[in-house]
């Protein structure tokens, strides 16, 4: 069918399913030709808005949601769309009060809106106001398992643990298929060191279930050390099998890039010890003054263990004491934890540096910066 035969909606159809594909450039052009022909059509400023924010455009996002909601003040989804692009631009209050707007406009009932919501302040550490929104979703729906669950995410960032725990029971009695909930039961009840609660709760996951490795290796962790399961056990190879795939692989540019910066650090050492032979006094003091500040930091994890020494020694420390991590560098040990950080708080953790990494790990509530 010709597109100038479409009507406005449907353009908005096809330009869903492109959206749903991730074909994002494709939906933009499917909306401006659409526009084209109706240029007062909410539907479709919206659809502009929301596949702007999926390439990370906020500014033109924001103007599209504005552009909706000046034909349509009370359009619940641009509403939605404009407070999520003013959290990227760190304006709080006014997300705020767009959110707070669709509620006030009677959209309560509209349960995927409010997980919407939720999710979008979850994401950018709201927690607590992401909490209130999943719980207008219980109210609405009690047996609505992933609202259920959401708030139980909420209450363990939270520090609610007790709560999150129930709460997450609740989640799996309504839906006993709910993976997610699952495996954050079970992450979370090893965390309280409930072991055997926890593997209890991973071994009715599949590996199919984990988009993240910490599940998988505490679960190894329980079997052998609870059911006494040798590290060759059979069963053990569906387990593997999975972790081998969620292993970040290796661009063939960062190995070159690695093999660069490992040859401009032999050059530097070597440059270094010239200078250590002419200055050998100098720079040991310099060095001891240097070791001094670097092992001035202090980090409290969460099941307790604490760790001492510069950001780089307090990364590798933990790596080393953590299930299976040990033959793993400490590059590919901060991202396996950032994914995990991620799964479980929704929080972004960087992982360029050492220091990067512990500080915005500690922002998400996974361990803590004594000093």
């Amino acid at each position: 069918m010709p597109s100038q035969f479409l009507s406005s909606e449907e353009f908005d159809e096809r330009a869903h399913q492109l959206y749903n594909e991730g074909n994002y450039e494709g939906a933009l052009t499917t909306l401006r030709e659409g526009l084209g022909l109706y240029p007062n059509a909410v539907e479709l400023h919206v659809g502009v808005g929301y596949a702007r924010l999926a390439r990370d455009e906020f500014a033109w996002a924001r103007r599209a949601f504005e552009e909706a909601l000046i034909l349509d003040p009370e359009h619940e989804d641009a509403l939605a769309g404009l407070g999520e692009t003013l959290l990227k631009f760190g304006q709080t209050p006014q997300a705020l009060k767009a959110f707070q707007r669709i509620l006030e406009l009677g959209y309560a009932d509209d349960i995927e809106l409010m997980l919407q919501v939720g999710r979008t302040l979850f994401r950018e550490g709201l927690v607590a106001e992401a909490k209130e929104f999943f719980e207008v979703a219980v109210r609405q729906v009690p047996d609505h398992a992933e609202a259920v669950a959401m708030v139980g995410y909420a209450e363990h960032r939270l520090g609610q643990d007790d709560a999150a725990v129930e709460t997450l029971k609740r989640a799996l009695q309504l839906d006993p298929a709910h993976s997610e909930a699952r495996i954050y039961l079970g992450n979370l009840l090893y965390d309280r060191e409930e072991f055997e609660a926890a593997l209890f709760q991973l071994e009715q996951t599949t590996p199919e279930d984990h988009w993240d490795e910490l599940g998988i290796w505490r679960l190894l962790e329980l079997k052998k050390s609870h059911l006494r399961l040798r590290d060759d056990d059979p069963s053990f190879r569906i387990w593997e099998a999975r972790l081998t795939e969620l292993a970040p692989t290796t661009d063939p540019l960062d190995e070159m890039l690695a093999e660069i910066e490992a040859r401009a650090s032999e050059h530097a050492e070597a440059e270094a010890r010239q200078q250590l032979e002419l200055f050998g006094a100098l720079l040991a003091g310099a060095a001891e003054a240097k070791q001094e500040a670097l092992e001035a930091h202090r980090v409290v994890a969460r099941d307790g263990r604490r760790y001492e020494g510069s950001w780089d020694e307090i990364v590798a420390a933990m790596r080393d004491a953590a299930p299976g991590q040990a033959m793993r560098s400490v590059e590919e040990y901060m991202q396996a934890e950032a994914r995990r950080g991620f799964a479980l708080t929704g929080v972004l953790i960087p992982t360029k540096d050492a220091e990067s990494f512990l500080r915005a790990s500690a922002d998400a509530g996974l361990l803590r910066i004594v000093r």
